[in-house]
């Protein structure tokens, strides 16, 4: 079992840039843009560029260093362009998948990226279906834009706005024409948006830590249920729905984005810091050590250690070099391929008791290898302490989740759960104190369906209508 494995999945990230400067290279822009979002997506790539005209598509399977080289950056010229990051959470992972999406319509050619799930995309995309429409791929996001291209609405925007009336999900959504770049959210936010300016250059991307990589400033975020427009004019909003409610996903801060982001007004590693003081103060426990799992798990383990006042320290060396090509291990290897990815680092857990300190347990196979690993190494005492809830369901909303007869959470007790991964003892943060981790008191604020089932929207697909307004 990798490490990888026993998380829940990244979704996807998008990158968008329009450029009102001759001198700036677009394609290279998104390169770096999507680099920087590759933890939300390593399945496959793609970028869209337009020169005003035409739109020009590259896209492939892999990592994007893999995906895009010289010679294809150099071939992809333009003034605006847009890239995608995709781990699959709807459809297959194969190259008809891959993102973004390029259609043709009435005024040209428009492409589409997506970061989210629609939870009724498969009634959607059976009407469309039965009326006469093609579909291409799997992916829930051409059912988004076959809606626009099919829509009847003279007007682009109104076209989005007519066709996101017909949608239930998670969206945040990059869209480009040959003179347009789109950004849309979802009316709950569920799914991270922001935008940023370089230059006379707008972007719009799925983290602000994409902004940094390439040398622009945070403007603001989308906000829910929102429009925005770029063109040679410059910036313009909208919102396309007066039912607004902010729902953005707690996992975002717990485990999905890069610690040097910042969503919705919350610092991302501050707030993990955070959950780890709070997760001390609400399970104190007596130790000579605190270690953090790489890479998510260790600004909790130093707030714990802060707070706590008890020793932090590298527990784990981290295997730099394994990608997601590594070779699966023999059945015989199987269950030591954690060590593989991490190993302990003996001096400083040898004869300790040591708080080990990860972000989740979701089917809790890597949680029992590692206080393995520790006491292995000599640790005297192992306690295991998470800086999230327990997880109990699964998401609908863009992240790939175990069934619920595989979330360890979802089945046995706090206790049983210590006892199947073998620590001295195991504590969860309990829901208010993660909120509080936030700096924002409000739970309503957040989605918080993995832990309480209490979802945004209702999720199966049958408690929705399925006429095409």
């Amino acid at each position: 079992m990798h490490i990888s494995d026993d998380k829940f999945k990244e979704e996807c990230g998008v990158f968008g840039i329009f450029c009102n400067e001759d001198n700036v290279d677009v394609a290279s822009v998104t390169y770096y843009g999507l680099y920087a979002l590759q933890h939300r997506g390593q399945e496959s790539a793609g970028i869209v560029v337009s020169d005003g005209e035409k739109l020009n598509c590259h896209k492939g399977m892999g990592l994007v260093a893999d995906v895009f080289d010289k010679k294809v950056l150099n071939s992809l010229t333009g003034n605006s362009a847009i890239g995608h990051v995709r781990y699959s959470t709807a459809g297959s992972s194969n190259i008809e998948n891959a993102q973004p999406i390029v259609k043709e319509y009435s005024e040209g050619s428009i492409a589409i990226a997506h970061n989210g799930n629609l939870v009724n995309a498969k009634l959607v995309k059976d009407h469309m279906s039965k009326c006469g429409c093609c579909f291409e791929s799997e992916a829930d996001t051409e059912v988004i834009l076959n809606l626009i291209v099919d829509s009847k609405c003279s007007k682009l925007e109104e076209a989005i706005s007519d066709s996101l009336k017909n949608i239930k999900g998670s969206y945040a959504l990059v869209v480009l024409t040959k003179d347009k770049l789109i950004g849309i959210r979802d009316p709950n936010g569920i799914r991270p948006l922001c935008i940023g300016k370089i230059g006379k250059s707008y972007i719009l991307c799925s983290e602000s830590c994409a902004l940094d990589a390439v040398g622009a400033d945070f403007v603001r975020d989308v906000l829910p249920g929102e429009i925005v427009v770029i063109d040679k004019k410059g910036i313009e909003s909208s919102k396309f729905t007066k039912n607004i409610e902010c729902k953005t996903c707690a996992f975002e801060y717990v485990y999905f984005a890069r610690p040097d982001s910042t969503i919705d007004g919350i610092n991302v590693y501050k707030s993990r810091v955070n959950a780890g003081k709070i997760l001390y103060r609400e399970s104190p426990v007596e130790a000579d050590v605190v270690i953090g799992v790489p890479d998510s798990g260790i600004p909790a383990a130093i707030g714990f250690a802060e707070e706590s006042g008890i020793p932090y320290g590298i527990g784990f060396i981290k295997n730099k070099y394994i990608a997601r090509t590594f070779i699966a291990p023999s059945k015989e290897l199987r269950e030591k391929s954690v060590s593989v990815k991490l190993n302990p680092l003996k001096m400083n857990v040898e004869g300790k008791r040591v708080v080990i300190v990860d972000d989740s347990i979701v089917r809790g196979t890597t949680s029992k290898r590692l206080v393995e690993i520790l006491r292995k190494a000599g640790a005297k005492e192992v306690h295991f302490r998470v800086s999230s809830p327990v997880v109990k369901c699964p998401c609908y909303f863009g992240i790939d989740t175990p069934y619920r007869k595989e979330l360890i959470g979802a089945n046995f007790s706090v206790e049983e759960i210590r006892e199947k991964i073998g620590a001295d003892s195991l504590a969860y943060i309990d829901i208010s104190g993660m909120i509080e981790s936030f700096g924002k008191k409000n739970r309503k604020d957040y989605c918080l369906g993995c832990f309480n089932g209490e979802y945004p929207m209702p999720t199966p697909d049958k408690e929705y209508d399925t006429t095409i307004v």
